[in-house]
């Protein structure tokens, strides 16, 4: 009985410190459901380190996601858009933190397709807590893109790997001009 209580206090132990992913995963929480998203810390160091530490800061507590862009709501002149946005931005507008470097797809040689996840921005160096997860995919927030007048494209850092029907749930949402009339709550954004 001694010998099988320490094989099964080894193989707890092992079995803890085992990774559950190669890649760090994180979950955004929602009333309808979770969606799981891998990061890519190897090719975006700095737009992951930021993200994580914004989810260990519990920043996304009670975040919303809150801007869909679509067919009806297209800036003119700019290449066919299909995001999602969320964050903080309506929930907590006062919280001021500071921009992220900007990592640009040709740097990290992520691209923004269907389910990517990338940074929010005006100018580079300005991204902070707010993303969006592209639906379908969006050459023109890559590198050299006609998505924004600096060509510096957006900073995409991971891929959604469960739940990407929420993500297209919630993008068919009605809207007001590019704003959802009701937002999605975000509950929590954690580590897995």
């Amino acid at each position: 009985m001694r010998y099988l209580y320490l094989i099964l206090v080894v193989f707890l132990c092992f079995a803890c410190s085992h990774k559950k992913y190669k890649n760090p995963h994180v979950e955004i929480q929602t009333n309808f459901g979770d969606i799981e998203v891998e990061l890519f810390p190897d090719n975006a160091p700095k737009s992951v380190a930021a993200f994580l530490s914004y989810v260990d800061s519990g920043y996304y507590k009670d975040a919303s996601f809150y801007r869909a862009l679509n067919d009806d709501n297209q800036v003119t002149g700019n290449a066919e858009t299909a995001i999602l946005q969320g964050g903080i931005y309506q929930t907590k507008p006062t919280m001021n933190v500071p921009g992220i470097p900007h990592e640009s797809t040709q740097q990290t040689k992520l691209t923004h397709k269907d389910g990517t996840i990338s940074l929010a921005r005006l100018a580079p160096g300005t991204a902070s807590t707010e993303f969006f997860i592209c639906i379908g995919d969006q050459k023109g927030f890559d590198y050299g893109g006609s998505n924004n007048t600096d060509g510096q494209g957006y900073a995409a850092f991971g891929q959604v790997v469960k739940g990407m029907e929420l993500v297209r749930q919630f993008y068919t949402q009605p809207t007001n001009d590019d704003q959802l009339k009701k937002p999605i709550d975000i509950l929590n954004i954690v580590r897995l």
